[in-house]
């Protein structure tokens, strides 16, 4: 029977470590397996990984592939289930947002998704919401009002024009 005493690596799988060092009859004494002098000989020698004895290496002679769209929106992520607590009628825009610790950081458009539900009538001003979002909201008797981008979202989503 098999068990965890009397496990043991297949047959010629595993080597023994190289004792370098330990006399001249053990084959690898004197200098170690390193030759005489030179950069690979001293400790801490070899050259970096990549480097092709000045040859212009690999990395730098492939093609540079892909960018980083920096005009790319970002958005802020809201969802219904986060407005369980708000007042019947009451209007839910960016400052309510950031009071409600929902939105963070810089200026950046809010999309309103579906996710949850919702029972009291709420306006909200956001730059995004999906059509399952929009119906729910206007069962619950509420309104959706597409608001315009943030400032530094308009400017970052146009390229100026020099």
């Amino acid at each position: 029977m098999l068990t965890l005493s009397n496990l043991s690596p297949p047959k010629g799988s595993r080597k023994p470590r190289k004792r370098v060092g330990r006399g001249e009859s053990s084959g690898l004494g004197k200098t170690s397996g390193r030759g005489h002098k030179g950069q690979n000989a001293r400790s801490g020698g070899g050259v970096r990984p990549g480097f092709e004895g000045g040859q212009m290496p690999l990395q730098r002679r492939l093609p540079k592939r892909g960018f980083t769209n920096i005009f790319k929106k970002r958005w802020a992520v809201i969802n219904l289930a986060s407005f369980k607590g708000l007042d019947p009628g009451s209007v839910v825009d960016a400052p309510v947002l950031r009071a409600l610790r929902l939105v963070r950081g810089p200026a950046l458009p809010v999309r309103l998704l579906a996710k949850g539900e919702i029972d009291r009538p709420l306006t909200f001003k956001v730059q995004y919401a999906t059509a399952a979002a929009v119906r729910k909201v206007t069962e619950a008797g509420g309104t959706v009002e597409i608001a315009p981008l943030p400032r530094k979202a308009a400017a970052a989503e146009a390229p100026s024009e020099a």
